[in-house]
């Protein structure tokens, strides 16, 4: 099964041509905020490497048709990260799932893996939009706060596809409203604080730049990875986690 992180959202474009650059921006600012989460905080929590890879769809500016995909619906998918979840299948009820693992005397550190697995998952989810949205505020020179920014506000930077993920994650995790916002609430102060972060933030905006320069519709996690590691633009890490090293959870 294939899990996407996607960035998603409805846009008016007086100005085409100025509004094309600019979501293009905004796009790898989302696509870059999943990305090093997706490596740094899962590396940051000693875990497991995770196969993904970012993949966008061509938007020419001199089609026509183009400019008929900036205006369609919201779950039109114009970007997206495809792999990066430690979770492959949510189960069911996630008590009821660990309580299973908690029977055997050798699976504590199992119990605690999966766990932490399972947050860090939610949390990748909601850096995505979080970033775009310090994106645009950066740029904007306006600030960039959970009054301004919460939950409810990430619909407006691409992420109506990372919050219904993260929705199904909750829903798996227990079938208490109380519950599942407090969760939320909680993984949510750890997703704003990753962004805002200098280092991470730095990482982010390397990353997006990248992006934005390389022009590709598909970039690898070695990719990433290079530029996520390097000391500069220029200089990359020895080092680069290969397919056959990348884990994830059942």
């Amino acid at each position: 099964m294939v899990f996407d992180m996607k960035r998603n959202k409805i846009i008016d474009v007086p100005s085409f041509d100025n509004k094309l650059t600019e979501h293009k921006q905004c796009v790898a600012f989302h696509e870059a905020g999943h990305a090093a989460a997706i490596y740094l905080n899962n590396k940051a929590q000693n875990l497991p490497p995770v196969f993904f890879q970012i993949l966008f769809k061509d938007i020419d500016e001199d089609s026509e048709g183009s400019k008929n995909v900036y205006h369609i619906a919201h779950d039109d998918c114009i970007a997206r990260v495809e792999g990066g979840r430690l979770i492959q299948s949510l189960p069911y009820s996630m008590d009821d799932f660990l309580d299973k693992l908690a029977g055997h005397d050798d699976m504590a550190q199992a119990v605690k893996d999966y766990v932490t697995a399972f947050e860090a998952d939610i949390v990748n989810l909601l850096i995505g939009p979080l970033a775009e949205a310090k994106y645009i505020a950066d740029a904007d020179n306006e600030l960039f706060n959970h009054r301004l920014v919460n939950l409810n506000a990430l619909k407006n930077y691409g992420g109506r596809s990372d919050i219904a993920s993260v929705y199904e994650y909750l829903q798996s995790y227990s079938p208490n409203k109380q519950r599942q916002d407090e969760k939320l609430d909680e993984l949510f102060n750890v997703a704003f604080d990753f962004v805002n972060n200098y280092e991470n933030w730095k990482a982010v905006s390397k990353l997006a730049n990248y992006i934005i320069d390389s022009n590709k519709d598909t970039i690898s996690c070695e990719e990433v990875i290079a530029v996520l590691e390097s000391t500069n633009a220029n200089e990359f890490a020895e080092e680069i986690p290969q397919p056959d090293r990348y884990v994830k959870y059942a």
